[in-house]
């Protein structure tokens, strides 16, 4: 009978423990795409260059921008970025001119998607996409770029499909 006492003790403390514990980190499929965002670490914007819209031969404005130009950082994106600086977008740059299709997992910011061509015509632009969506942002085209951009970024530059954008990386 003591030893069956003990038991009951000993897992009456641990069950206890575990229910006061602050630290509950919920593991696997159960974890939602918004639950790792939020608990994931934020990712700094780093300058990789400069991307100027122009139309008419005149420059609109230039912006920093973040290249994204391998499997990883396209993959990456801008999942777990919690702002963008003022200015600021990020360039992913494909080694082909393809259709494309983006989605917003992971990404806590909504965003204005510019999907470019190789010769640097915004073939489209889809603009205000949610956050944290698994659902498929499509070029409807062929294109080589995609600028993102903090959602109404495009319509406060007054950027429509046809301008044309011409960037370089930073020394």
């Amino acid at each position: 009978m003591p030893m069956r006492l003990l038991l009951i003790f000993v897992l009456a403390g641990t069950s206890l423990a575990a229910a006061c514990s602050n630290e509950h980190v919920p593991t696997g499929d159960s974890v939602s795409p918004q639950t790792r965002a939020a608990t994931a670490p934020t990712i700094d914007f780093r300058v990789d260059g400069q991307l100027s819209f122009i139309r008419d031969g005149e420059i609109l404005e230039t912006l920093d921008i973040e290249i994204a130009d391998n499997d990883s950082s396209r993959a990456r994106g801008l999942m777990q970025r919690e702002d963008l600086p003022d200015g600021s977008g990020m360039l992913f740059v494909f080694p082909d001119e393809s259709e494309r299709a983006f989605w917003m997992a992971n990404t806590p910011l909504a965003l204005d998607l510019l999907f470019i061509r190789a010769d640097g015509v915004i073939h489209n632009i889809r603009r205000y996409v949610q956050p944290m969506s698994a659902e498929n942002v499509i070029s409807d085209g062929p294109v080589m770029y995609v600028l993102e951009l903090e959602a109404g970024q495009s319509d406060a530059l007054g950027l429509v499909e046809g301008d044309t954008i011409a960037w370089e990386r930073s020394g």
